[in-house]
C-alpha cells in the first residue's frame, strides 16, 4: 500500500471502532433527552470517515459537475442522518456505514488498480538509467538521451542495453524477456543489432549506436504503454456516455420517489408518510451508484492490456484492444513475417558469362539497397561464394571475401516492386524482377526452382538470374493453425514475389489464399478488396514488417507489426506490435483480447442487472440501506475483482 492508502485505512478502521463504540455506548446509556449530544457524537466518525467524499460533492456542484458518485454518496448518507435526526430515532448508524463501506471499495479499487500498474510497471520496467561511454581511456555513465548516434558504449554484463546499436565488440547472450516475452536467450556477435531494454546477461559488448535515445525501442515501447489508456474502446465510450445520462435520470427518479407517492397520499387524505418515502428514495440513490460500471470497465482493459505486454504484444489503446477480439480475416505480408526474411543466394543459372562476375556486377548494382534481397546478393559475393553449374551447392572460395567499392558505380536508380537499374564500370546493370525486365524489353528465361529469382541483365541483354531462397519461421504453420483455433475464419497472403513462391510458402504453412506480384499499392487495393467482403462487423488485420507494409497497416481494420527488427515506419503505422517477430503471438492477442472482452461484458452484465433487481426492490420499500450499501460497494468489489482477472495470461499460451 501507498502512503495515501495507508491514511484511508487508518480513517476507515478508526471510523468503523467509534461508530461500533457509539452503538453499544448509546444501547447502554442512551437517553432520548440527549439526542443532541448523541448526533453530535456520530458525527464524528461520519466526517472521520466521510469528509473528502463530501468535499468532493461540493466542489462538483461549484464547478457544475453535479451529478458523480460522490454526489449521490453525500445526499444518501446526509439525507439519512437528517431522517435519523428529524424522526429522533438516533439511528444514525446506517447512514456511516454506507459512507464506511463506500470508502472501503474505494480503498480496494484503488489498491486493485495501483497492484495492476505495479505488475505492468514492472514487466515494463526496461528504461535504463545510464549508458557507458569511453572518455579517454575510461568509462562514465552518460545519461541516454546525451548519447549520439554512432557513438561506442560498453555494456557490462548484467546491465541493461541502453540505446539501440550494432555489436562492434563481444559475444554474449541477451535476455529479452521483458520486451517479448520469452525467457530462451538470444545469442549475439560481432555484426549483430541489438535493442534497448534487453539485459546482457555473461560477455562484455561494445556496441556502436545507431538510433539515439529518444527513437529507440525502448523509449517507442514505454511511450506506446503510457498512451494506451487515451484511446478508448466503444464499450468504454459506452460507459462514459451512459454514466452521463444515467446519474441525472436516477437523481429525477429518487427525488420523484420521494415527492410523488406522498404527494398522492395526500391528496387521497391518507397519510402521507414522507420520513418513509424519503428514505426508500435516499436506498434509491445509494443502489444506483455506477462505481461498478465507471470503475471496473477501464480496469478490465487496463489489465487486459498489461497482461498483453508481459507476453511480448503491445497493444495501443484499448480500442484496438477490442477489435482483436474481432478479427475475423488475417492477411499477412511474407518477407520478414511468415518467413524470416535472412535471404541466401542457392544458385546462378542461363548466365551468359562467369557466375563469379555476374554475382559481383549484381553486388555493385545492388550496393546501396536496403532490401533484403539486395543484402542476401552483396554478402554472397562479400563471402567470395562461388557457384557452380548443375546444381551442385555453393561454397566459399579458398581466397575468402571480397570488398564492395563504391566509386565503380554510378546513376543508381531503384525502381519500387521491380528491382535496380545501375552504372557499374561503365555498363547499364539491371537487377530485378520479370517486370523490370519487361519494361526494359529485355527477353528473360523463366526458373523451374522455387524461391525469388533476380534477372539481370548487362547493356540491354540479359546476362542470366540468380535464385534466392527465403526460410519459412519454424512457428509459421502453428501460428496459422492457432489462429482458426482462435475463431479466425479466413487468412490470405499479400506478398510481391512470384506466385510459385507465395504459393510454396502458403502450402506449407497452410494459409488459404495468396495474392502475388504486388507492389505496395497493389497491397493497399487488395486489403480494400478484402475489406469490401468481409462480414460487417468483423475486423480484417493486416501483418507486416516493412516500410513498404506502413500503407497497409494504416489501411486495414488493425495492423500488427513486427516490432522487434520491423522497419519504423511499420511500427509507427501499425495498432499492435509483437516484440518478438513470432507470428504465433498474433493467435495469443486474440485470445487475451476475446477473455478481457468476456470479462468486460461479464462485469456490464452483472453490475446492471444487479442495480436494476435492487433499485426495484429499494423503490417498493424492500430494501433498506445494507442492501443498498451490497448493491454498490459488493458488486463494485467483485466487479474489480473479476476485471483483475484479464491480467494473467497464462492459460492462454
Amino acid at each position: 500500500m501507498n502512503k495515501k492508502q495507508k491514511k484511508m485505512l487508518a480513517r476507515i478502521l478508526i471510523a468503523a471502532a467509534m461508530m461500533i463504540a457509539l452503538h453499544f455506548a448509546r444501547r447502554a446509556f442512551g437517553d432520548r433527552a440527549q439526542e443532541p449530544l448523541w448526533f453530535f457524537l456520530y458525527l464524528i466518525p461520519y466526517l472521520t470517515v466521510g469528509w473528502d467524499i463530501l468535499l468532493k460533492a461540493a466542489k462538483g456542484i461549484k464547478n457544475k459537475q453535479v451529478f458523480d458518485e460522490n454526489f449521490l454518496m453525500a445526499v444518501a448518507t446526509v439525507g439519512a442522518i437528517a431522517i435519523a435526526l428529524i424522526n429522533r430515532s438516533g439511528d444514525y448508524t446506517e447512514a456511516i456505514a454506507v459512507m464506511l463501506f463506500y470508502q472501503v471499495g474505494e480503498l480496494f479499487q484503488s489498491y486493485a488498480v495501483g497492484k495492476s500498474r505495479k505488475n505492468i510497471s514492472a514487466l515494463m520496467d526496461i528504461r535504463p538509467d545510464y549508458a557507458n561511454v569511453e572518455i579517454d581511456g575510461e568509462l562514465a555513465q552518460v545519461d541516454p538521451d546525451e548519447v549520439g548516434i554512432g557513438t561506442l558504449i560498453v555494456v557490462k554484463p548484467g546491465e541493461k542495453i541502453p540505446i539501440d546499436g550494432v555489436v562492434a565488440e563481444g559475444v554474449s547472450t541477451l535476455d529479452t524477456s521483458a520486451l517479448t516475452g520469452e525467457s530462451v536467450p538470444r545469442e549475439v556477435r560481432p555484426g549483430d543489432e541489438v535493442i534497448s531494454g534487453c539485459i546482457n546477461q555473461s560477455g562484455l559488448l561494445r556496441l556502436r549506436t545507431t538510433r539515439e535515445f529518444g527513437e529507440s525501442t525502448v523509449s517507442k515501447i514505454l511511450d506506446m504503454v503510457e498512451n494506451a489508456t487515451s484511446r478508448k474502446s466503444r464499450s468504454e465510450a459506452f460507459i462514459s456516455r451512459f454514466a452521463r445520462i444515467y446519474t441525472p435520470a436516477v437523481c429525477a427518479c429518487a427525488l420523484a420517489l420521494a415527492v410523488l407517492p406522498p404527494l398522492y397520499l395526500l391528496l387521497r387524505g391518507a397519510a402521507p408518510g414522507w420520513g418513509d418515502w424519503i428514505y426508500r428514495a435516499l436506498t434509491f440513490l445509494v443502489i444506483s451508484c455506477p462505481c461498478a460500471l465507471v470503475i471496473s470497465i477501464p480496469l478490465s482493459f487496463f489489465a487486459g492490456i498489461g497482461g498483453a505486454s508481459r507476453e511480448g504484444v503491445l497493444v495501443k489503446g484499448s480500442n484496438y484492444l477490442e477489435a482483436l477480439s474481432k478479427v475475423q480475416t488475417v492477411a499477412f505480408d511474407k518477407t520478414g513475417t511468415m518467413t524470416k526474411g535472412v535471404f541466401e543466394v542457392n544458385g546462378i543459372h542461363h548466365s551468359s558469362m562467369d557466375n563469379a562476375k555476374l554475382l559481383e556486377l549484381a553486388a555493385h548494382a545492388e550496393i546501396f539497397s536496403t532490401h533484403p534481397i539486395a543484402r542476401s546478393i552483396r554478402k554472397a559475393y562479400l563471402e567470395g561464394m562461388v557457384f557452380r553449374g548443375g546444381g551442385e551447392p555453393a561454397e566459399k572460395a579458398e581466397s575468402g571475401g571480397r570488398r564492395l567499392e563504391e566509386e565503380r558505380v554510378a546513376d543508381v536508380r531503384e525502381i519500387g516492386g521491380n528491382g535496380i537499374v545501375a552504372e557499374v564500370d561503365g555498363k547499364q546493370v539491371a537487377a530485378g524482377n520479370t517486370k523490370l525486365m519487361d519494361s526494359l524489353g529485355v527477353e528473360y528465361i523463366d526458373c523451374h526452382h522455387v524461391g525469388t529469382i533476380v534477372h539481370v541483365a548487362v547493356d540491354g541483354a540479359y546476362a542470366g538470374h540468380l535464385l534466392i531462397s527465403d526460410v519459412v519461421k519454424p512457428t509459421a504453420g502453428e501460428a496459422i493453425r492457432a489462429l482458426r483455433a482462435a475463431g479466425v475464419a479466413r487468412t490470405v497472403m499479400l506478398t510481391g514475389d512470384a506466385k510459385k513462391v507465395g504459393e510454396a510458402v502458403a502450402a506449407e504453412i497452410g494459409i488459404d489464399e495468396v495474392r502475388a506480384e504486388l507492389l505496395p499499392g497493389d497491397k493497399v487495393a487488395a486489403v480494400e478488396e478484402l475489406l469490401a467482403k468481409k462480414p460487417e462487423r468483423a475486423v480484417l488485420a493486416f501483418v507486416g514488417d516493412g516500410i513498404n507494409d506502413a500503407p497497409v497497416l494504416t489501411r486495414a481494420d488493425l495492423g500488427i507489426a513486427m516490432g522487434a527488427f520491423g522497419s519504423d515506419a511499420a511500427i509507427e503505422a501499425a495498432d499492435v506490435v509483437l516484440m518478438d517477430d513470432d507470428p504465433k503471438k498474433i493467435a495469443l492477442a486474440v485470445r487475451i483480447a476475446k477473455k478481457c472482452m468476456r470479462i468486460v461484458y461479464e462485469n456490464i452484465w452483472f453490475a446492471i442487472g444487479v442495480k436494476l433487481v435492487c433499485l426495484v426492490l429499494g423503490a417498493a420499500g424492500v430494501a433498506n440501506m445494507w442492501l443498498a450499501i451490497f448493491a454498490d460497494v459488493g458488486v463494485m468489489v467483485l466487479a474489480v475483482l473479476n476485471a483483475i482477472r484479464a491480467l494473467f495470461t497464462k492459460e492462454l499460451r
